[in-house]
């Protein structure tokens, strides 16, 4: 499975950011995806994941701001982050864990993303 982030840049606060991630390879489902992110002399934190079923989980400081979405026909997940604020500013990882392959292999490992940075500037 590799994971291929894109859409990181450089915004103004209040300004909007979309990241999309796609998870490629023989991938027949996948049960979680995600993003996360990792702030200078920060540790790595969730910052929104989605199931197959579309149920999300958003870290409090993103609630109604950031919006997760997935397709899973793509194996695409989506970051729609709105009204972006200066400590918003971090390396973006998406993530997906537990993958059944063609072969009805499954994973049950997390796989991650190369990481794409975000800059708000204030």
């Amino acid at each position: 499975v590799q994971l291929q982030a894109s859409g990181g840049g450089l915004v103004q606060a209040g300004g909007s950011l979309r990241l999309s991630c796609a998870a490629s390879g023989r991938i027949l489902s996948i049960d979680d995806m995600g993003w996360y992110r990792q702030g200078p002399g920060k540790q790595r934190e969730l910052v929104a994941t989605i199931t197959r079923g579309g149920s999300t989980n958003y870290v409090d400081s993103v609630k109604g701001r950031f919006t997760i979405s997935r397709d899973n026909a793509k194996n695409t997940v989506t970051l729609q982050m709105n009204s972006l604020k200066p400590e918003d500013t971090a390396v973006y990882y998406c993530n997906v864990l537990g993958v059944r392959d063609y072969r009805s292999l499954y994973y049950g490992n997390a796989f991650w993303g190369q990481g794409t940075q975000v800059t708000v500037s204030s």
